[in-house]
């Protein structure tokens, strides 16, 4: 038997009863026959709980005093669940992520994971052991502070290790049985998928699905590491994502699922000269910032003033800094005003069937007609179509398009054991 990586969230690690369920199962790989390496995420809400601590304390943390609590949660989690295994009659050892090799940039709070090193995770393995990782942290290559790699950084961790030890699968283990056509929580007919392809998922991810994140997919699709997503709490098979079907043949669905996401704002720069370069100055602007934006609309002109809008979304975290960019750049610019609206959703219809069956734009749009739902902007790639609605329409948009693409279960309606869908 090959070497497995293991990933188990916060709910799955929840309270005391949930790490010893959690090491069961992991010493029931090892009993298979497999080397295992397992990481971890903090216990249940930890991670919430330090950072509303930390600003009780102080509005504005630094960067590595705040990652340096922050990774406190993996560790607590990492400790626990080392002593259950052992306490199973097992030999498990844990590591920090330093202690694992886990080499990042030096941008505190969202550091990106640029080399590993396992060289202690493989003594460890060789005598035996089972590794224990914490998941979401690392240290920086130039200054060895220690960092956090942002939201879902312990799925990134997982399949990061599981390219350098070369292993056979990444499971993420969560609190539901696997990837499904769309959220479960919001579509209680949503279908668990068996096998999507990385480029599909890539864009779930990318399009608010939050069983895997776009960095983790991203990562396993460069490095060709299939992933099992499957939950920690039932016995069932998940949902594989891969380069290819694994096991029995798979036909790859027209349409994979739909996603929502209402974490985003939208911004409109109003009364912007229609001339070469003040769109690319807008942009240098946010992108100074540090600021990613999703989708891009610009309005015809009006010819009798020669100026146009330019609409796009964000990040709603970033919109207070992304407006004082554009202010501070406005004089420069040349524009009239800004509007900043965060009560918007995004909805996304995924499928790589998209490029060879006509209608699916029709349908699509369609359905949010039926549902009296008003469309503000329209992005689309080969694979997706996404619009941004009102935020108080987007379930039931979600549950319009799902339905009017045949995606509804027949079958029970899909379970969220630990309450968060991730």
């Amino acid at each position: 038997m090959g070497l497995v990586v293991q990933k188990y969230g916060g709910s799955s690690v929840a309270d005391a009863e949930g790490i010893k369920r959690v090491a069961k199962r992991i010493v029931e790989a090892k009993k298979n026959g497999h080397q295992v390496v397992v990481v971890v995420s903090a216990m249940g809400d930890t991670t919430d709980e330090l950072i509303d601590l930390a600003e009780q304390v102080s509005p504005m943390p630094a960067g590595r005093e705040f990652d340096m609590l922050l990774t406190a949660g993996e560790r607590i989690s990492m400790a626990l669940l080392a002593m259950a295994i052992k306490n199973l009659g097992h030999e498990a050892q844990s590591f920090t992520g330093s202690q694992a090799g886990v080499i990042t940039d030096s941008v505190h709070n969202k550091a990106r994971i640029i080399d590993v090193t396992p060289g202690r995770i493989r003594t460890a393995l060789d005598e035996g052991n089972i590794a224990i990782v914490a998941g979401f942290q690392g240290v920086s290559q130039d200054k060895k502070d220690i960092t956090t790699l942002g939201r879902g950084g312990s799925d990134t961790t997982a399949v990061a290790l599981a390219a350098a030890l070369d292993a056979e699968v990444c499971e993420i283990y969560t609190d539901v049985d696997g990837v499904f056509t769309a959220d479960p929580r919001v579509v209680k007919k949503a279908k668990k998928i068996d096998w999507i392809s990385f480029e599909d998922m890539l864009e779930l991810a990318a399009s608010g699905s939050k069983v895997l994140l776009h960095r983790c997919v991203e990562y396993a699709r460069r490095y060709n590491i299939p992933i099992h997503v499957r939950s920690s709490f039932s016995g069932l098979q998940g949902t594989w994502v891969s380069n290819e079907p694994t096991g029995d043949k798979v036909e790859q669905a027209i349409i994979s699922g739909v996603a929502h996401d209402t974490s985003e704002a939208k911004i409109t720069v109003v009364g912007v000269p229609d001339k070469p370069g003040e769109a690319a100055a807008i942009f240098r602007a946010v992108a100074d910032a540090e600021i990613n934006i999703d989708m891009i609309v610009q309005n015809v002109s009006a010819a009798s003033t020669g100026l146009t809008d330019i609409s796009f979304t964000l990040p709603k975290a970033e919109g207070r800094k992304a407006i004082d960019a554009l202010e501070k750049a406005k004089g420069d610019i040349g524009f009239d005003s800004l509007r900043y609206d965060d009560q918007i959703g995004k909805i996304s219809l995924v499928g790589a069937g998209m490029k060879t069956n006509p209608g699916v734009t029709a349908d699509f749009f369609r359905a949010l007609s039926d549902a009296g739902v008003n469309i503000e902007l329209i992005s689309t790639s080969e694979i997706r179509i996404s619009v941004v609605t009102r935020a108080d329409d987007v379930n039931e948009a979600v549950r319009a398009v799902h339905s009017a693409f045949g995606l509804d279960s027949d079958s029970d309606e899909a379970v969220v054991y630990g309450g968060t869908g991730r």
